[in-house]
């Protein structure tokens, strides 16, 4: 590991976090690699406990860190994490009125048939085993909201780690996270048929496993757009 260079400027606290945040983007830290004890941060550092105290906590809430006790302070192994999160504060924003949700389905239309399709050219038979779960679960829960929507994200996610590109399911996942109370009501309503869903989650997964991109962008589209057309119902 690189050593780290002494704080020189104000804000010490952010000057430690920025000298971290860059060995882990630089691959100099790792995911699963332990940082040094509390005490000896400082002395490298030469600053104070506190700032770096103060410097940790905060990289644990940008979700890059987690802290155990009794065992130290390790690179999270899922740093897609701080992106998810930065992303559902975004939309978060975005999304408290009626407009804000139309912008969130045009976004997931035009995302979701193309991680569809590129999934159809680069999934795995590990993948195809875990949409194909996902739906399996489904079949069988069509008439439990927590269990059949819970399920519905699975396949969702595992659409998008088919691509096998890291960050589409961290863009995916809040995105979906947002939408889960207004599935809830208009599964509760009646508005949304679980059945429906499922035939076209099914033709889905066939253009997936069959390689073709071009069934399976067109497929997910379609399925989207019932899904916009049942909430204005």
């Amino acid at each position: 590991m690189c050593p780290y260079t002494p704080i020189q400027l104000e804000r010490i606290y952010e000057q430690i976090i920025a000298q971290i945040e860059h060995q882990i983007i630089s691959g100099a830290l790792k995911p699963g690699d332990k940082l040094p004890p509390e005490r000896e941060l400082a002395d490298q550092f030469r600053v104070s406990r506190t700032a770096v105290r103060e410097a940790v906590k905060a990289l644990q809430e940008k979700g890059l860190v987690e802290v155990s006790a009794g065992r130290g302070t390790f690179v999270t192994n899922d740093i897609s994490k701080a992106t998810s999160e930065s992303l559902q504060l975004l939309m978060k924003m975005s999304t408290n009125n009626q407009t804000g949700y139309s912008d969130l389905f045009e976004l997931r239309n035009i995302l979701e048939p193309e991680l569809a399709a590129l999934a159809a050219i680069r999934r795995s038979t590990e993948d195809i085993a875990e949409i194909k779960r996902a739906i399996e679960i489904m079949d069988a829960a069509l008439n439990d909201m927590e269990v059949y929507i819970a399920a519905d994200n699975l396949f969702h996610q595992a659409i998008a780690n088919a691509t096998q590109n890291k960050l589409f399911a961290p863009l995916l996942d809040p995105i979906i996270d947002l939408l889960i109370e207004q599935r809830k009501a208009n599964f509760l309503a009646g508005v949304q048929s679980p059945q429906r869903a499922q035939n076209y989650h099914k033709k889905i997964l066939e253009a997936i496993s069959n390689s073709n991109p071009d069934d399976a962008r067109r497929t997910m589209k379609a399925h989207l757009e019932q899904v916009i057309v049942d909430i204005k119902r």
